[in-house]
């Protein structure tokens, strides 16, 4: 098969909402992914419904909302006739689905697709095993697969091409179910990180998300909507059967611009993680992202198809790569994915001009900088997930999108974003600008 270039031609997401008690709790994803791919025709008017040939979506949780989600292609107007698939890789679902969308195009199968994330994310983020009633009676009986390997325990052999420290043995030892709070916890005891890192690090990318902000950086990416404002009891429960005022949503909702070192330090740990090490609990809700509603979209194109029709693109895609790591140390699987994917495409990490990393917890995005070697400043320039939100199936699209943006803003020429994954993975994709 021929391999072609793909371009990423825009990409648009609405603001993102506190999960369970949000803006968007009155609001249906579906109608806000119909909104948003109408959006990308409107500002694409070159690109009509019928050139759409696969439509994808990514949710990274199994709500019953999620049938609906099916069904955002058909209420957004493209053709009954236009194929559509879902796909879940937990934080990376969009972001999967986008590369799934990238390969066949570059394949040959089709010259032009959209990828789309959606999530409602209830009060608590989930982690480790499910806590439901078992469905069977086999179900309820001990899995005797369950019992850890010493190739599941052990260090890999090639651990060293990709991490400069080992994994401390109580972190090997400790149950590989863990929560995704407790795998950060992990990372900051392999990594020595200290509370005043992590935080620092938080009331960096809140202050630079304001700016941003302030500045209207956001708003070739951020679509306002005209929502109803949700109304909640004195428990902050959703009160189904009133109906709120007409607002316009049209900025992040975890946003906290005034963040300052001495408020961070007052946050006591998150509830529920523990030190295999004996050492300090150091992950707050403060470093870490907040739980988020939200979608995220975009316009995947073959590049000749893209130029005869006259369009401007993004940026192209270059290269990606997924790998994985010990369940406990969840966060650093970017660690492993970045570097496969910048050897895919042949490239230093000097080279890599602007980064888009998922701050799911500040106590990863620390250490990976530190191994893949790109210096912070080149990262989430205009804020992360710590501000932005980190609605799961929602953020694959919006690394892309937003990476992408900043390199045609900066005029830069090479773009990278990248994310862990539950269960001990992570996705990078890499992009090069046309300019």
């Amino acid at each position: 098969m021929k391999v072609r270039n793909v371009v990423v031609v825009d990409g648009v997401r609405c603001a993102f909402a506190r999960g369970g008690r949000g803006k968007l709790e009155a609001t249906r994803m579906d109608d806000i992914g119909a909104i948003l791919v109408r959006e990308l025709f409107k500002r694409n008017p070159k690109v009509t419904p019928w050139m759409i040939e696969d439509f994808g979506i990514g949710h990274g949780g199994d709500a019953p909302e999620i049938m609906g989600l099916n069904n955002i292609s058909r209420l957004a107007g493209l053709p009954f006739e236009t194929p559509n698939f879902m796909s879940n890789r937990h934080c990376a679902s969009s972001m999967e689905t986008f590369h799934r969308i990238a390969m066949a195009i570059a394949l040959g199968e089709y010259d032009c697709g959209i990828a789309l994330g959606a999530e409602r994310m209830t009060r608590v983020m989930g982690g480790g095993r499910g806590s439901g009633p078992a469905i069977t009676r086999v179900n309820k009986l001990p899995n005797p697969a369950s019992k850890v390997t010493k190739e599941q325990r052990n260090l890999p052999p090639d651990h060293y091409e990709y991490f400069s420290v080992p994994i401390p043995d109580w972190v090997l030892d400790s149950p590989p179910w863990a929560s995704m709070v407790q795998t950060a916890q992990n990372v900051v005891e392999m990594y020595n990180l200290t509370r005043e890192e992590l935080d620092a690090f938080s009331m960096r990318s809140q202050h630079k998300l304001a700016a941003a902000y302030k500045k209207g950086t956001y708003k070739d990416e951020v679509i306002p909507l005209e929502i109803e404002d949700p109304v909640f009891d004195e428990n902050g429960n959703w009160v189904e059967g009133e109906i709120g005022k007409k607002i316009v949503f049209d900025q992040d909702e975890s946003l906290r611009g005034n963040t300052s070192m001495e408020g961070l330090a007052k946050l006591p740990p998150v509830r529920g993680i523990v030190s295999y090490g004996n050492q300090e609990l150091r992950i707050t809700a403060g470093n870490s992202c907040p739980t988020n509603s939200g979608v995220s979209t975009v316009l995947v194109m073959a590049e000749e198809k893209a130029l005869r029709l006259g369009l401007d693109p993004l940026a192209r895609v270059i290269a990606w790569g997924n790998g994985g790591v010990k369940q406990q140390i969840m966060g650093i699987g970017p660690v492993v994915a970045t570097k496969k994917a910048l050897r895919h495409a042949g490239l230093e990490p000097d080279q890599i001009d602007r980064v888009e990393f998922n701050e799911a917890f500040a106590a990863q995005v620390i250490p990976t900088l530190k191994e893949v070697g790109i210096p912070e400043e080149k990262v989430n320039v205009n804020g992360g997930a710590i501000g932005i939100g980190h609605p799961i199936g929602a953020t694959g699209c919006r690394l892309v999108m937003t990476v992408c943006h900043e390199l045609k803003r900066s005029g830069k020429r090479y773009g990278l974003c990248t994310q862990c994954i539950g269960a001990g993975q992570g996705a990078t994709t890499i992009f090069e600008s046309l300019d």
